[in-house]
């Protein structure tokens, strides 16, 4: 029988209780500014707002018209409105991240899940959704919508192309729009296999060796790479009329307090219907960004400088204390996907079911328990991204590990090593005492 999970936070809101790492002043400065302003924002964005987005994906290979644009108050929203205007089941990998679900039940949309492969936890199998698809439809469902994410929460993985082109293909062939959560595209990070990026080496070039547009404010480009970069690519590049792409300015550009996300809608009469659509939608419910938050995502989706410089730091950062969280898990036996994006492991124990049944932890609501307790931070279980609650999985975050305060997180950004600090040193000591007390007898 299934128990109810404790509820010390809620996994369906995206970095909540997590922390956060503090705002750059300027875009704190544009925000201020703002908050004088009475006149709310157009639904949907200003078509300043639009320009810079398309800017933003443009840089990304993606070319974009200002008519593809939809911005509004987070991703929540524009993800429940994209689905309610979408009809039609949803299909979700196992895992996924824990607020996809809830959205669609409050769309009143069923979900249906389809497994991914371990390298790659945001795009599943091309032959298992298929097969979903398939058997879906033979017990009369109506599967229309598949949501993915190529640098995924919560398993900090990234799709390779080849394994993402074969499901674009297989959505086509079933008739599916894509929706691509994008969020943590820019904070892919290196492994400890990837060799140490300098300044001689710089930024890799993007494949094909064609040079990365230029922002529209000076030479510089978002610079995020190392060599041997994992790549990132859309589904947007390869099956361009049947995908939305959906990015939440807080994966790396602002603040989680400030909710602010982009979609961007395909250049065809479905993309067209799309806009309508959320624009209905969004404009009854008053879904438009605040003004201050506006100008303050204008300015970062502009990437100046100061912009581009703290998602390359973030990214390293998570990088640093992500493999050093994972090596250290690794060494005491404990299975992880090496993180490649984002600041999450998702940790599985099932090879300990055995030591820890002894001491009470059956499954995955136990361990959620026992974790979040012992760490004093939220450590969600499996059950709460699509798994089943027998398979004893949680996923980690590796933010608190870069500091418990602002001060301490900006030192982990500024640090050429951050795992030479003293508190980060002392978060993953902390960590692996956790998690050698649940592998030791």
């Amino acid at each position: 029988m299934q128990r109810s999970a404790p509820a010390p936070h809620s996994a369906a809101t995206p970095w909540a209780a997590e922390g956060a790492l503090p705002p750059l002043p300027e875009l704190a400065a544009r925000l201020a500014a703002a908050t004088g302003r009475s006149q709310p924002e157009p639904v949907g964005g200003a078509p300043e707002l639009h320009r810079a987005a398309c800017g933003y994906w443009d840089r990304r290979g993606l070319h974009t018209a200002p008519d593809q644009v939809f911005a509004g108050a987070g991703s929540q929203p524009l993800l429940l409105a994209l689905l309610a205007a979408s009809g039609g089941d949803v299909l979700l990998t196992r895992p996924s991240a824990a607020w996809y679900a809830p959205l669609a039940r409050l769309a009143g949309r069923p979900t249906y899940h389809a497994p991914a492969p371990a390298p790659s936890g945001g795009v599943p199998d091309p032959f298992a959704l298929l097969e979903t698809v398939r058997r879906v439809r033979a017990e009369g469902g109506d599967p229309r919508v598949l949501v993915l994410a190529v640098a995924d929460d919560p398993t900090g993985t990234v799709a390779p192309p080849e394994l993402l082109h074969e499901v674009c293909e297989a959505a086509a062939a079933e008739d599916l729009l894509i929706i691509s959560d994008e969020t943590w595209r820019d904070t892919v990070h290196p492994t400890a296999a990837d060799p140490p990026r300098t300044a001689a080496t710089g930024p890799p070039p993007r494949p094909g060796g064609a040079a990365l547009p230029e922002p529209a404010d000076g030479p510089e480009r978002p610079v995020t790479g190392w060599p041997g970069e994992t790549v990132v690519v859309s589904p947007a590049e390869m099956v361009p009329d049947r995908v939305v792409v959906l990015t939440d300015l807080a994966g790396a550009l602002t603040p989680p307090s400030w909710p602010a996300a982009i979609a961007r809608l395909p250049a065809s009469d479905r993309g067209a219907e799309l806009h309508a659509r959320l624009l209905a939608a969004l404009g009854a419910v008053r879904g438009e960004l605040p003004a201050p938050v506006a100008a303050a995502a204008l300015h970062a989706l502009r990437e100046p400088a100061p912009v581009r410089a703290r998602t390359a730091a973030a990214a390293r950062a998570y990088g640093a204390v992500g493999g050093a969280a994972y090596d250290r898990l690794t060494d005491l036996g404990v299975l992880s996907r090496p993180p490649r994006a984002g600041h999450h492991l998702y940790v599985d124990l099932a090879e300990l079911r055995g030591p820890l049944a002894e001491r009470g932890i059956a499954d995955a609501v136990d361990l959620e328990r026992h974790l979040t307790r012992r760490l004093g931070q939220p450590v969600p279980g499996g059950h709460r991204f699509g798994d089943a609650p027998d398979d004893l999985r949680v996923r980690l975050s590796t933010l608190p590990l870069l500091g418990a305060d602002d001060e301490q997180r900006l030192a982990a950004l500024a640090a050429r090593d951050p795992l030479e600090l003293p508190h980060v040193r002392a978060a993953l000591t902390s960590l692996a005492s956790a998690f050698s007390e649940l592998t030791t007898g």
